[in-house]
């Protein structure tokens, strides 16, 4: 496969569930990706890393690559702590990331994921919930991406997300720059 590859499975989504049912109205703590990103409108986020929007300046919000933590991500430390777990076992930099409900019945259109920040950085899917198993397509290829499963994919290629199950299904989806691509992106003094 090109446009998918497995990189863990056996991880207990548990944790990572009771965190998110612990905190009060956590699927409405931010409305942003479903009312400005059209493919994304069926789709709930928990924003954990989102862009540093002191340095958007001229640039449009796809091509500003400094990120930082939300102030939402506070109230999920195990999944703060897991992303910096694989940013560390992949020797990479985290960009955004979000904890993301996709409801039963719903989609994510097809498309791709286009910007500067985009061109440079990998995209992981982490599953917590997927009674059936998690369907995406990439390019020519479908995955079903199963419970407990860390998964990179190749979101340069069109894709697509759907839930035909009949439960919510629920993934953390974050970026990661490599970090030998670190002084490509941020120069060399922010890359040191």
């Amino acid at each position: 496969m090109k446009h998918f590859r497995k990189l863990r499975s056996g991880v207990d989504p548990k944790p990572f569930l009771d965190e998110i049912a612990s905190v009060p109205n956590a699927w409405g703590l931010s409305q942003g990706r479903q009312e400005k990103i059209a493919v994304q409108r069926e789709a709930l986020a928990i924003p954990l890393r989102g862009l540093r929007k002191s340095a958007i300046g001229d640039r449009a919000r796809r091509d500003v690559h400094e990120s930082r933590w939300t102030s939402a991500s506070a109230g999920f430390p195990r999944a703060r702590a897991f992303l910096e777990s694989v940013a560390a076992a992949e020797d990479a930099i985290l960009g955004r990331g979000k904890i993301v409900c996709l409801p039963a019945g719903r989609r994510v259109y097809p498309h791709i994921d286009r910007g500067a920040y985009y061109e440079v950085r990998d995209r992981y899917h982490f599953v917590l919930r997927s009674t059936q198993g998690s369907w995406m397509r990439a390019g020519d290829e479908e995955m079903r991406m199963r419970e407990g499963e860390l998964w990179w994919f190749d979101n340069h290629a069109m894709h697509e997300a759907m839930n035909d199950g009949e439960e919510d299904r629920i993934h953390m989806i974050f970026d990661m720059l490599p970090r030998a691509r670190a002084a490509e992106v941020f120069g060399e003094t922010e890359a040191a």
